[in-house]
């Protein structure tokens, strides 16, 4: 069995609800309890938008916050809507259509937590606290990571590069994912501050896992903060990491993403 499955089996008696196709009224009201609410997404699944779109239509958010715009490109889109469509897509995420209805759900205002390319390219040379925008401390990037969790990210990520990549050179990505990670959540912390709560977190599932993601990031600057985190299944496959509450779909039918590597 490969190391990626087998760490998905064992994080299964971690997750405190049962698989469910979508939220209950039970579920958005633990969620209303919340700070902070964290939705993790696979990003081509458009069940998981609707999810999403369902959870903010609930909670009426006072603030969003997306893994997938840049502070100027939310500045663009809410001039124009209708209009951001093409730049959304030129920018190499899925179809802007699945996402639309999470942005009309609510009134909320929008903070973009997108790491450009060019730091993120910097960061994988250089490492994540020479270019966060923020405390690094405050986030614990000053520090290295615990061994067991560098060698369990290093064995995820090579795993996730289809075993293409050689583990030395792996490094440098999960010095970027952390600096995803903190980003999302200076920026969770900056709408807070501003908006007031509860805030909404729009991400990947990679992102919004307990053990080290923002949830974990979040809980280390400000303890005091409620936090949900919600992981989305595909065809019963829990994707690792711990969530509150995790949401099942079909799969997409997609490429196999090894096929680049071939």
């Amino acid at each position: 069995m490969r190391l990626v499955a087998a760490l998905v089996t064992l994080v299964i008696p971690s997750i405190a609800h049962a698989l469910e196709r979508g939220p209950s009224a039970d579920d958005l009201a633990g969620l209303a309890t919340a700070d902070v609410v964290v939705i993790g997404e696979t990003h081509d699944n458009p069940a998981h938008h609707a999810v999403q779109a369902q959870i903010v239509a609930a909670l009426q958010p006072k603030a969003l916050v997306l893994e997938m715009l840049t502070p100027d490109q939310v500045t663009d889109m809410t001039r124009d809507m209708a209009g951001f469509g093409s730049a959304w897509e030129k920018a190499g995420w899925p179809d802007f259509e699945m996402y639309l209805p999470i942005f009309t759900a609510s009134d909320a205002a929008i903070f973009g937590a997108a790491v450009s390319r060019e730091v993120a390219r910097a960061s994988y040379t250089d490492g994540v606290a020479a270019h966060f925008d923020g405390d690094s401390a405050l986030f614990g990037l000053d520090q290295p990571l615990p061994g067991d969790q560098h060698d369990q990210r290093i064995e995820l990520q090579f795993f996730a590069h289809c075993e293409a990549i050689p583990r030395v050179a792996l490094g440098g990505m999960i010095e970027v994912q952390r600096l995803r990670d903190a980003t999302l959540a200076k920026a969770a912390l900056d709408a807070l501050d501003s908006t007031g709560k509860p805030v909404i977190i729009i991400t990947g599932n990679g992102h919004a896992r307990k053990d080290w993601g923002v949830p974990a990031m979040l809980g280390q600057a400000r303890p005091a903060l409620v936090v949900k985190s919600i992981g989305q299944a595909e065809d019963g496959q829990v994707p690792e990491g711990g969530y509150d509450l995790v949401y099942d779909a079909p799969a997409v039918d997609r490429p196999d993403p090894c096929d680049t590597f071939k």
